[in-house]
């Protein structure tokens, strides 16, 4: 597939263009370039209902207006990138402007929201390239953005009706040095960082549906592991499995999916997904999925492959859940985000100072600075916020992050985890090669804290029950 423009197109004065010779393609003939804009039906547009999440976007960006009165505020939704040579990845509209536009994954490349300044606030008004006329050479010649490539683009009308937000063509848009520009300002880009800490009631939906279907994806996994055991490179047929379910009832995957069997589960960010699932082993599969909308779901389950925890990995598993459920407890409206890393940590440093893993008491190893050992064997956060980035808000400052205050309405995850590598001499040896983590996707509210993601088999005697389960079909 070629995704770069050809060269052999009209002028705007209807004359041949000059051509360009490439080693693979032909120019246009005069009877092509004669008859190609005619014969084409009338095009006959209907314009479509507001989006349900445009009032939500509306009052975001009357958020953005009340911190920066007086200002000229740009929000790129940003370009393709490039994959290889003539091919691109998939285009992905920045969070913040698919935040504060309700454009989600049909958000068009190269589209700047821009805020103009009034003497009340600020006019919204939304730039991209409107669909080329047939009459036009970008029509059949553009590869990035002509119809007959990529299909029909949206009109100004239709989007300004389907976001309702004032729309204008990308060639219209004047920009200033005195602008201030998302990841070019820096306090532009924190606030509409931190502006995601709190979900709205629409994007709170968005969530429970992004963890839904991730639900879903991990019931396909666990009802395809003969297949997936059967395999040489059985990781990736996990990946496989739950990319479909993400691209039939989402948008695609929020990240890449890890999918680690045996030692491979204690490398944090396993992506390569080329190994073997082997029964005895076990498989961590840390996999969401990004609907529409672009919020995305972040769940992490450890799974026994034959379908029964061994003696040790149960052990293990359960001292990572015994985490999860402390950091669980901690969190509570009013205490700060750092306390639920506090909560999970405690445990961890607790169970591997029993085992006799490190050469300190679990209070030594939790001393702020003398302490530490424990770290070892879980290296990362146990909480992260999430929305429509799987690190989402990473912008905000610290006293609004780790040291800020849990609040109604803000999405994390808990996610501790133990990793014993398979060259770890520190650890006994039928402990070398396990790693386990289980991660939940929470909201909190007024009353405390729910989880997103309950309903996906947790302790170790639900999930040996969910293998038999879904293995009998």
């Amino acid at each position: 597939m070629d995704s770069t423009s050809e060269t052999d197109t009209l002028t705007p004065s209807g004359e041949q263009a000059e051509v360009t010779t490439t080693n693979r393609r032909q120019p246009f003939p005069q009877g092509f370039l004669d008859t190609i804009s005619e014969g084409w039906a009338v095009r006959e547009e209907s314009l479509p209902p507001e989006r349900s999440e445009a009032p939500w976007a509306a009052r975001r960006r009357d958020a953005v207006s009340r911190a920066f009165a007086g200002r000229r505020l740009v929000l790129p939704a940003g370009e393709l990138k490039q994959r290889s040579n003539d091919t691109d990845y998939p285009f992905r509209a920045h969070s913040a402007f698919a935040h504060l536009t309700g454009w989600g994954s049909d958000a068009e490349p190269g589209a700047v929201l821009v805020f103009e300044p009034t003497d009340d606030g600020h006019d919204a008004v939304l730039y991209f390239r409107e669909r080329a006329d047939r009459t036009t050479p970008e029509f059949y010649a553009d590869a990035s953005v002509g119809e007959f490539w990529i299909g029909p683009r949206p009109s100004l009308a239709a989007v300004a009706a389907d976001l309702g937000v004032d729309t204008a063509h990308l060639d219209d848009l004047e920009l200033s040095d005195d602008d201030l520009v998302l990841d070019e300002d820096d306090e532009l880009t924190r606030f509409v960082s931190e502006l995601r800490l709190v979900k709205d009631e629409w994007e709170l939906e968005q969530m429970r549906l992004a963890v839904a279907v991730t639900a879903s994806g991990f019931d396909d996994i666990v009802a395809d592991l003969p297949r997936i055991i059967a395999h040489p490179r059985g990781e990736r047929v996990v990946e496989g499995v739950f990319h479909q379910r993400a691209r039939a009832e989402g948008n695609t995957e929020g990240y890449d999916t890890i999918a680690a069997s045996g030692p491979h589960a204690c490398y944090l960010h396993w992506t390569r997904n080329d190994g073997t699932v082997v029964a005895g082993d076990l498989l961590l599969v840390d996999a969401g999925v990004e609907v529409d909308s672009l919020y995305t779901a972040d769940i992490t389950r450890t799974l026994p492959v034959n379908g029964t925890f061994s003696a040790v990995q149960r052990k293990i598993y359960d001292a990572v859940l015994e985490a999860a459920d402390a950091a669980f407890a901690a969190a509570k409206p009013g205490v700060k985000f750092r306390a639920v890393h506090e909560a999970a940590m405690q445990v961890i440093a607790q169970r591997v100072s029993e085992w006799g893993l490190i050469p300190v008491t679990a209070e030594e190893a939790l001393d702020s600075e003398r302490g530490g050992q424990h770290r070892r064997y879980m290296v990362h956060g146990t909480s992260h916020h999430l929305g429509m980035d799987v690190h989402d808000c990473a912008q905000a400052r610290r006293d609004m992050y780790y040291d800020g205050v849990l609040e109604a309405g803000m999405v994390f995850t808990i996610e501790p985890g133990l990793y014993f590598q398979i060259d770890d001499l520190t650890v006994p040896e039928e402990f070398r090669g396990i790693g386990v983590r289980i991660e939940d996707d929470i909201v909190m509210t007024a009353d405390g804290p729910v989880n997103l993601s309950a309903g996906i088999p947790r302790t170790a005697d639900d999930v040996e029950a969910w293998i038999a389960r879904l293995s009998a079909r």
